[in-house]
């Protein structure tokens, strides 16, 4: 799946001449994609009699911007328009797409995270470019206007700019003096162009231009493509004098599946989007973190407040400072936090809130009460400008980009992925580990997205058959050890929140203190089983479970002979990855066996009863 900072763009260049404003169209798009990112809405378009472009733009919604600015009133036949999930900069008008360069000349709109930005711009400031916003974007535009001086044309400067980029972009450009050409490019982020009767259609999503066009052209990894009022002309960024000839498809899906990527819920294609939430959260700009991680190095008390899904990235979070960092944290659920805290924490104490949305009432009521006694605050989210970030001293974004399904699946992975990036760092600074210690655990955290993409490839299939056999199943435990009890509860929770079967986790130790009462012949019990310094204990859990007719469900690793042969039904892990990351995988073929048993017994994943996305009373 592609890129999960996630963003909506669109472009459009219509051979219709007379009585027509490419920006209703562009609108009307936008609001299609309307799903992949709202906290802002920009529109450019070419107005070709004053040679000049027309630009709408500004915070908000896009009714919301529409209401204020009346988008459609723009003129041209060709223009651009972005709804934005903000990465870099603020919501807020400057920091809105389509961005431009200096001589107003060419306009782009992107999606996704420019890694390098801040040392092009000031690379860039240099040469005497002036930059009027936050945003990574502004950039590109100011590349291409530099390549320009150099003499060669319109595509070679984009090429230029493109091969001096790190991370992930999909882009579309404008030029006023090529007022019939838009040049569109990719790396990791999605862009398909679509091929209309009186249009030519380049976006982030095939539902953008759905209701004009079926007709695609699929833009790969590290291609760009030109496109005129009579072609598509597709290059490699790597060999700009390749070209590449690509097959036409045609589209047989409906709005509302293609908003879905052609997968039946939301859910599942937020699970499929986990290994570029990944990558992306492990972008995360090092300076960021390590500005993060020096409040916590001197600091004698760390809290860490959070609900639901979050909390259980707490409790790994506890145990990866523990472990690579040598430092104490302590996890409290954010509606006990006060009662329970007290007045007991003070000035020096540091509370780590953690909250996908950044507006989770309990969350936000236990941070007002940390800092009422004097308590600094340090925030994880996944929105930029929510709430939680007023109240913090410092901030990580996690680069989940919106999720829309009610039950958390991105957001458990990138914010642990966020917590072992921290822990690393912290590690670095109290000399905790060797040197090469941390580098290898580094290199191997690069490698969890990979580890992802293949269970998702290898384990669904056989993910999805369990769940026929089981899901009808009333009750189930979910049993993990040490670091993997978090791994085991967000198991548990993703199963009761939509399939709404009766799921408990427990310490897999604990299973003898009172659980094990209940289990008779054919109870289904979920062991996490990763090969860490807890395995042979869990071995020991699984042959008490399997003496008394326990059904054993077993996530280990797909060399683990022991467990597998224990065990009635095995989803495996490749090998590989350090047990210490083991959360961000041993979760996926959870995520797919709740999915996959609430359609067994036919509920809609995505709108599970009595549950809401954000939570915002206490």
């Amino acid at each position: 799946m592609e890129s999960c900072n996630l963003c909506g763009i669109i472009a459009i260049l219509s051979k219709v001449q007379e009585g027509f404003q490419v920006s209703v169209q562009i609108r009307e798009a936008l609001k299609r994609l309307e799903y992949r990112g709202y906290d802002s809405v920009g529109i450019a378009t070419i107005d070709s009699e004053n040679k000049r472009f027309q630009i709408k733009k500004d915070k908000g919604k896009i009714d919301e911007v529409h209401a204020r600015l009346n988008l459609d009133t723009l003129p041209g036949r060709v223009g651009i328009g972005h709804t934005r999930w903000a990465t870099h900069g603020k919501p807020s008008k400057v920091n809105s797409h389509p961005h431009l360069d200096g001589s107003g000349k060419i306009s782009v709109i992107h999606n996704g995270i420019i890694e390098n930005f801040i040392s092009l711009r000031n690379q860039l400031i240099e040469l005497g470019h002036e930059f009027k916003s936050e945003c990574d974007t502004e950039i590109i535009p100011h590349l291409i206007e530099e390549e320009l001086k150099k003499g060669i044309n319109y595509e070679e400067a984009v090429h230029g700019a493109l091969t001096q980029l790190q991370g992930s972009y999909a882009i579309a450009v404008l030029n006023i003096d090529e007022p019939e050409k838009i040049i569109v490019a990719r790396k990791e982020s999605p862009l398909i162009i679509g091929l209309g009767e009186n249009a030519l259609y380049a976006a982030s999503d095939i539902p953008a231009f759905l209701p004009m066009t079926n007709k695609v052209k699929f833009l790969l990894d590290e291609e760009m493509a030109i496109l005129t009022l009579n072609s598509v002309q597709i290059r490699s960024i790597r060999d700009f004098n390749t070209i590449i000839e690509r097959e036409t498809t045609e589209i047989q899906w409906t709005t509302e599946m293609a908003k879905k990527g052609g997968m039946s819920h939301f859910m599942l294609k937020e699970i499929h989007e986990q290994p570029n939430a990944l990558r992306n959260t492990l972008r995360m700009d090092p300076v960021i973190v390590e500005k993060f991680a020096k409040y916590l190095k001197d600091a004698p008390t760390i809290y860490f407040t959070a609900a639901g899904t979050s909390f259980h990235a707490t409790m790994a979070g506890q145990f990866l400072l523990a472990r690579i960092a040598k430092t104490i944290s302590f996890p409290f659920i954010s509606s006990e936090f006060k009662d329970r805290i007290g007045e007991t924490i003070g000035p020096g104490s540091v509370v780590i809130a953690i909250t996908q949305s950044g507006e989770t009432a309990d969350t936000l009521n236990a941070v007002v009460h940390a800092k009422s006694q004097g308590a600094k605050i340090l925030a994880i989210t996944n929105v930029l400008g929510s709430s939680i970030t007023r109240h913090a001293e410092a901030v990580l974004y996690t680069q989940a980009g919106p999720e829309i399904g009610v039950a958390a699946t991105k957001t458990f992975i990138v914010q642990i992925a966020t917590l072992s990036m921290l822990a690393l760092t912290l590690a670095e600074m109290k000399n905790s580990l060797p040197p090469a210690k941390i580098k290898e655990l580094r290199s191997n955290l690069d490698l969890v997205p990979d580890f992802v993409e293949k269970i998702i490839k290898l384990e669904e299939d056989n993910i999805k058959i369990a769940a026929d056999q089981y899901a009808q199943k009333e009750d189930f435990f979910y049993l993990g050890r040490g670091l993997n009890f978090a791994t085991a509860a967000e198991g548990a929770l993703k199963l009761k929140e939509i399939s709404y079967n009766h799921a408990e986790a427990y310490p897999a130790g604990e299973s003898k203190h009172g659980p094990i009462a209940l289990i008779e012949s054919g109870f289904p019990v979920v062991f996490v089983a990763p090969p860490d310094e807890t395995q042979d204990r869990i071995i020991s859990n699984v042959m008490e479970m399997k003496a008394r007719e326990a059904l054993i469900l077993a996530v280990c690793e797909e060399n683990d002979h022991e467990i597998i042969k224990l065990s009635d039904v095995v989803f495996r892990i490749p090998s590989g990855c350090n047990s210490l990351f083991s959360p961000m995988t041993y979760v996926v073929p959870l995520q797919l066996f709740s999915y996959y048993s609430a359609i067994r017994r036919g509920y809609n994943p995505d709108q599970p009863r009595n549950l809401a996305k954000v939570v915002t009373v206490l």
